[in-house]
């Protein structure tokens, strides 16, 4: 068993968003990586990308959309985001909003300008 404490958990910000890890290749998860991801208030997603897994989030508080014309989600919600469908994500509430995500370990992400990503925080 690997534990990560809280404060110990590797973090990750891009504007607008952190990303709290419990769960990657690094940190003893051959398969599977996982986070908390804390989204600040108005945050919107300037353009859409797309992963080549399927993608789980879970909406622990706030309220958020992960496309523009996609459902809005509250807490204990959850979307699973098939491999290749485009995420936008938005905070749509006044208050910070806290979502778990889960997703096989070795994805990779494609920006809408076409560049290709795999996130430090599925290492």
């Amino acid at each position: 068993m690997h534990v990560i404490h809280a404060e110990e958990a590797p973090r990750f910000q891009l504007p607008g968003v952190e990303f709290a890890v419990f769960a990657a290749p690094s940190l003893g998860s051959a398969e599977l990586c996982a986070w908390r991801l804390t989204v600040d208030a108005g945050h919107a997603a300037d353009a859409p990308h797309t992963l080549d897994r399927d993608e789980i989030f879970t909406v622990l508080s706030g309220t958020v959309q992960l496309a523009p014309d996609g459902d809005k989600l509250g807490p204990g919600d959850s979307a699973v985001v098939q491999a290749g469908e485009p995420i936008a994500l938005t905070n749509l509430g006044e208050g910070k909003a806290e979502l778990i995500v889960a997703i096989t370990a070795g994805f990779t992400g494609s920006m809408a300008d076409g560049t290709t990503v795999q996130p430090p925080w599925s290492k």
